[in-house]
C-alpha cells in the first residue's frame, strides 16, 4: 500500500530528539556527548539510561525530594545517588544523613544540608572520571505524577473547547465568587 498523501502524507519534520539535541542549554548538550560516548565505547547500561534520560524534556525529569532520596539511600553507604533532574529540599524533613549525589542541579537548601551532613553534590561529569560505567551508583527517580501536572495542558477557549479536557485552572480560590462563570459552565460560552 503507499501513503495517501492527501489524508495526511508522511509526518516529516519529526526527528526524534535522541537523533538531534533539542536543548540549548550548552552544559546539558556536552553532557549528552561525554555520555553517548561512554555509553559506546563502556557498552554500559547506565550511560545509555543516563543518556537517554538526559534527552527528555522537563515534565518527564520530575525533581526528586530529600526525603525520598533519603528514603531510597537508606542501607546502602558508599553508593552515589544519581538524579537526571532536580534535587530539591523537603522543610518536612528535620535530619539529612551523609549522601553522595550526582544530580543535573540542587535547590540552594538542598546543596547546603547535604554538604552540612558530610555529604556531597557532585556533577555528572565529576561522575563521569569516578564511576565511568556507573559502578557503585543507583539511579533514581523523581514521582512522575506531581500536583503540577494538573494545571499542565493547552488553555481553552470557545473555538477551542477540548485540548483536554480538565486541565485544573489556577485559580485563587475555590469559592462561589472566584471564576464560576465564563469558562465553567454551559449556558455562559463554553465549560472546560
Amino acid at each position: 500500500m503507499g501513503i495517501d498523501l492527501k489524508a495526511g502524507g508522511r509526518r516529516t519534520g519529526h526527528k526524534s530528539s535522541m537523533k538531534v539535541i533539542k536543548t540549548a542549554n550548552p552544559y546539558n548538550r556536552l553532557l549528552i556527548k561525554l555520555y553517548k560516548f561512554l555509553a559506546r565505547r563502556t557498552d554500559s547500561k547506565f550511560c545509555a539510561t543516563v543518556v537517554k534520560r538526559l534527552h527528555m524534556s522537563k515534565v518527564n525529569k520530575p525533581p526528586i525530594g530529600l526525603n525520598r532520596l533519603a528514603k531510597y539511600m537508606k542501607n546502602k553507604d558508599g553508593k552515589i545517588a544519581v538524579i537526571v533532574g532536580k534535587v530539591t529540599d523537603d522543610v518536612r524533613m528535620l535530619e539529612v544523613p551523609k549522601l553522595s549525589v550526582c544530580a543535573l542541579s540542587f535547590t540552594e537548601t538542598a546543596r547546603k544540608r547535604i554538604v552540612a551532613a558530610g555529604g556531597e553534590c557532585i556533577t555528572f561529569d565529576q561522575l563521569a572520571l569516578r564511576a565511568p560505567t556507573g559502578a557503585n551508583t543507583i539511579l533514581l527517580r523523581g514521582p512522575k505524577s506531581r500536583d503540577a501536572l494538573a494545571h499542565f495542558g493547552h488553555s481553552t477557549s470557545v473555538n477551542n473547547p477540548h485540548p483536554h479536557d480538565g486541565v485544573k485552572p489556577y485559580v485563587r480560590s475555590k469559592g462561589r465568587k472566584f471564576e464560576k462563570a465564563r469558562g465553567r459552565r454551559r449556558s455562559c460560552g463554553f465549560k472546560i
